[in-house]
């Protein structure tokens, strides 16, 4: 592929590879960098993308369970139908690189206590209010015993990882501004402060474009300003 479309890859090897991850004034620690990344490329449907990162995400700090994990996560924000190719993806490369996961149960809570447990998630993010929001409607109560109650509760990745990963998921999909809005605050109470989340958009800019980048650091200013 590189050599049919060389000059395209020299350009943005050097701006991705070279400008932006070396840059001193946005620097993060390599695993949260690539933590970030494979989940932009999961936000935007970066298949190929993310198949090559994946590689530089397991030599850089990343564990397979915990890339397993960002990936299991994504279907509550990118939904099962985007989600599906890159859990075969990672699968395929694990397999390729035979990286092996010991077989572990990473999930915490009973089915009884999902509920409880998700809002006892979303209450330590967002703030003591969200105790009762399951009990606003269908969807309310699917957020607080599906998306945190099944995924956040889980083993593998902390609460600020994972606040982080969702951060990235949204911005990445464009068009999720009000919840993105809701997670940059989110991740600021877990202490993903505004400044390392601007780093963190600087990083994902090369994979997710110019657009959503802007888009995702005018979010993180409403936040900080609300």
């Amino acid at each position: 592929m590189k050599n049919k479309d060389r000059e395209f890859f020299e350009i943005f090897e050097n701006f991705a590879f070279n400008e932006v991850a070396k840059e001193k004034t946005i620097e993060v620690p390599e695993n949260l960098r690539f933590m970030a990344v494979l989940a932009a490329l999961i936000g935007c449907g970066g298949t190929d993308a993310y198949m090559q990162m994946l590689p530089a995400a397991l030599d850089n700090g990343l564990s397979p369970a915990e890339i397993k994990e960002i990936v299991y996560q994504s279907a509550a924000y990118v939904g099962y139908g985007r989600m599906l190719p890159f859990l075969n993806a990672t699968n395929k490369v694990f397999e390729e690189k035979s990286v092996h996961l010991p077989e572990e149960i990473r999930s915490t809570v009973p089915q009884n206590l999902r509920t409880e447990k998700g809002a006892d998630a979303q209450a330590e993010i967002f703030g003591e209010h969200m105790k009762e929001a399951w009990k606003n409607g269908l969807v309310n109560r699917w957020l607080a015993c599906n998306c945190f109650g099944d995924y956040y509760t889980r083993k593998g990745l902390s609460l600020a990882q994972r606040e982080l990963i969702t951060f990235c998921f949204l911005m990445a999909q464009g068009g999720c501004e009000p919840q993105l809005i809701a997670h940059a605050k989110g991740n600021i109470n877990m202490g993903n402060d505004e400044q390392f989340l601007i780093k963190i958009i600087m990083h994902c800019l090369p994979y997710i474009g110019y657009p959503r980048s802007l888009n995702a650091v005018e979010c993180v200013h409403k936040a900080m300003g609300s």
